[in-house]
């Protein structure tokens, strides 16, 4: 810095002629330490100007104060509250709360973090004879949406539990007033879901759960995408299957023809499903933890479905 300033004061000093009076000499002299002087004051404390970057010499002044410095001396940090002292991690547990809510100048808020999950829309299907009714029957908290049906009622069957028995006419009449999320001609005879029991369920806060044959859920995958959730029920082999069907003795032999041979297509879908789960003969309990596994699941995801009927 010294040999900047001496570099500087010999550039701007005078130049003296060889020859001059005593008289002159002396003038010169004092103005030469007057100007030296008056350079000191300007390197040492430059004055601030219009040009905040530039001194009176010209050259670029740099900042002689840290950010850090600058800071303290900011009008918005003199406005800005001080903190409350923090109390000791050793003192009451309610103490140290509060000293926590007002070191950070806001109330803890006691609103849940993650926001509830939607109502879920679960469709369940499979070939026939794989235990569909059975592994819906032990799921807790869901609504099973009873579904509406043309065929006769079964022995046992109750209506309004297991079905809505309806004439063919009536439901017809329900699919040209749009009361059907969906519908099929299945083994001859009709069978649709309600749109309004969907509705009023979702609206109390239940999870959804649509008992379809494997037709019925490629006609839902249509409407509904991937705001559902499609789980595939199959039992864990095909000898096991045709068994159960016998067992039902609820179809002529020739119907039994009819629904094996209609079983061994559907199972080929599988993949058009989210989820499959093994029903094996006298493992029932654990079909239906798996299924709940999966609801479970699904709840907890970060980007959930959301389904609108």
């Amino acid at each position: 810095m010294a040999k900047r300033m001496e570099t500087v004061l010999l550039a701007t000093t005078p130049r003296l002629p060889l020859f001059l009076p005593c008289s002159h000499f002396g003038r010169i002299f004092t103005s030469s330490l007057a100007t030296r002087s008056h350079l000191l004051r300007l390197v040492s404390s430059p004055p601030v100007s219009e040009f905040p970057h530039r001194n009176r010499l010209g050259f670029r002044r740099e900042s002689l104060v840290s950010p850090l410095m600058a800071s303290d001396f900011s009008t918005e940090d003199t406005r800005r509250p001080s903190f409350a002292p923090l109390p000791s991690s050793y003192a009451d547990k309610d103490e140290l709360f509060r000293g926590l809510e007002a070191a950070l100048g806001a109330p803890f808020n006691s609103e849940p973090l993650s926001p509830p999950p939607h109502p879920l829309v679960i469709v369940i299907s499979g070939p026939s004879g794989v235990g569909k009714d059975a592994v819906i029957m032990y799921q807790e908290g869901i609504h099973f949406v009873v579904t509406a049906t043309s065929r006769e009622k079964r022995p046992g069957e109750v209506d309004g539990k297991d079905y809505y028995f309806v004439s063919k006419e009536e439901f017809l009449s329900m699919v040209d007033r749009h009361e059907l999320l969906e519908y099929a001609l299945v083994y001859g005879d009709y069978k649709g879901i309600p749109k309004q029991q969907i509705r009023d369920f979702m609206a109390k806060g239940y999870d959804i759960v649509l008992r379809v044959d494997i037709q019925g859920a490629a006609t839902l995958r249509t409407i509904l995408g991937n705001s559902a959730i499609f789980i595939f029920l199959v039992a864990e082999n095909e000898s096991t299957l045709v068994k159960r069907l016998i067992d039902r003795k609820t179809e002529t032999s020739e119907m039994l023809l009819v629904r094996v041979a209609t079983a061994r297509e559907e199972v080929k879908r599988m993949k058009d499903f989210d989820y499959v789960v093994v029903n094996a003969e006298g493992k029932l309990d654990k079909a239906v933890k798996l299924v709940e596994s999966i609801i479970d699941a699904e709840k907890a995801r970060v980007r959930q479905r959301r389904v609108v009927i």
